[in-house]
């Protein structure tokens, strides 16, 4: 961390505050984040994150669900909140001069929700309804269809809402259970960054968690979710769910590579060069050549010990032949021959001004300190990664893209198929 604009206390309790001073800045923000998210549930929890993180601004014995939202708004703030596999975060947006305020109500949000069972019983018909919303948007519901068939029954492969079965089974004890036993005080990262002073935040957060229930104890913060043992993800699945959809959106790759992996950095301009941008060697050949499709990118999912790295298309039916084809020679050949010198220059480039670029905010410099606090052993300055970035080799590129694109991969796709076998498109 950088001394001069960057702090870290660690209470008795366990609870980890990290600030970041920009006196230029008239915002700020704040966020806590608790370590816990979908894969942290069994299958019957299914959704049981993600229902938390709608209840927990429902009210506490301090605040009505009106008194919070209208505290922060009264200010011109805002606050909102969302789930991951493996993290939930609260956070708001204020000036610098609410900072104090904002800091308590998230503390009571966060630790002391009362979790009512009339408000358990209004979320749960808002979560069906956004259910319902997620089906309605393929482009998204084919993502959680190609993690389902790469990552099989393994947790990482349950959908952050759970299904319309869990969150209607789920019962205010059961909810109640959950948040009790896993929002304890060593899971909890509370972040802040913008014109702030680092003491001021500390006492704010110990008078915001001072009586809650299980945050009295002392305790030790704990550390970053175990790498190991890898998860091995499977290869040449296919799912398809037919639909009577305008485009058919598929999603076609496989496993990537865990969040500490050093190779990360290579990985990111492997994806930069496939499909990361209009330059991207794909969106070259799909969407400008050959206009077969709007929307074509590429991605990565980094997770404590397994990862995805998958390429999206979103197409008329009648094309998707001919997308899945090219997308499987660029990969092919990229597996094959690696990138050019120039293309990974342009790739590190990529990296490099988006990482940069992405902390124009107090938002997004505040979420930088608390999913680096919660996910890895050290912060890395900004510096340290560019310098990471620009130490990354063609060589290392090209032996990445060997590794993760010489394989059958899986395939998620939705579309108007009826039964179709779409299985020869990962031979």
């Amino acid at each position: 961390m950088n001394a001069d604009t960057m702090r870290r206390t660690v209470l008795p309790n366990g609870v980890r505050v990290l600030t970041e001073a920009i006196p230029t800045m008239r915002s700020a923000a704040v966020g806590v984040w608790v370590g816990v998210g979908a894969r942290d549930e069994t299958p019957a929890q299914s959704g049981v994150s993600h229902f938390l993180e709608h209840l927990l601004f429902k009210g506490t014995e301090k605040r009505s669900a009106m008194d919070i939202s209208s505290e922060i708004e009264a200010v011109g703030g805002e606050t909102n909140a969302f789930t991951t596999k493996e993290y939930t975060c609260y956070y708001a947006r204020i000036l610098d001069a609410d900072l104090p305020m904002a800091v308590d109500v998230m503390c009571d949000v966060v630790a002391n929700s009362l979790l009512a069972a009339g408000d358990v019983e209004t979320e749960r018909g808002v979560i069906l309804e956004e259910i319902a919303m997620q089906d309605d948007e393929p482009g998204d519901e084919v993502h959680d269809l190609f993690t389902e068939a790469v990552f099989g029954d393994h947790p990482l492969g349950q959908r952050i809402s759970g299904s319309t079965e869990t969150i209607g089974a789920l019962t205010r004890d059961e909810i109640n259970d959950f948040y009790r036993s896993r929002y304890t005080a060593p899971a909890i990262v509370i972040a802040a960054a913008g014109n702030l002073d680092h003491d001021a935040v500390v006492a704010g957060v110990v008078a915001g968690l001072s009586g809650r229930r299980g945050f009295e104890e002392t305790g030790r913060a704990l550390s970053p979710r175990a790498a190991s043992p890898l998860v091995v993800p499977r290869t040449g699945q296919v799912v398809l769910l037919d639909k009577d959809t305008e485009q058919a959106h598929v999603v076609l790759g496989g496993g990537g590579l865990a969040r500490g992996d050093e190779r990360r950095f290579a990985l990111g301009v492997l994806n930069n060069v496939l499909g990361g941008g209009m330059s991207s060697r794909l969106f070259q050949e799909i969407r400008e050549k050959r206009g077969l499709a709007y929307s074509v990118y590429s991605f990565t999912s980094l997770y404590a010990d397994s990862g995805l790295f998958g390429v999206y298309a979103g197409c008329a039916p009648g094309k998707v032949d001919e997308v899945l084809a090219i997308t499987r020679d660029e990969l092919a050949k990229a597996a094959a021959s690696g990138l050019t010198d120039s293309e990974v220059a342009r790739g590190k480039g990529m990296l490099k001004g988006a990482l940069v670029l992405g902390l124009e905010d107090t938002g997004s410099r505040m979420s930088r300190l608390g999913k680096g606090e919660l996910l890895h052993p050290d912060l890395l300055s900004v510096d340290e990664i560019l310098a990471r970035v620009d130490r990354v080799t063609t060589d290392e590129v090209a032996a990445v893209a060997a590794e993760l694109l010489d394989c059958r991969p899986s395939l998620a796709v939705i579309g108007p198929f009826d039964d179709r076998d779409f299985s020869p498109a990962v031979a």
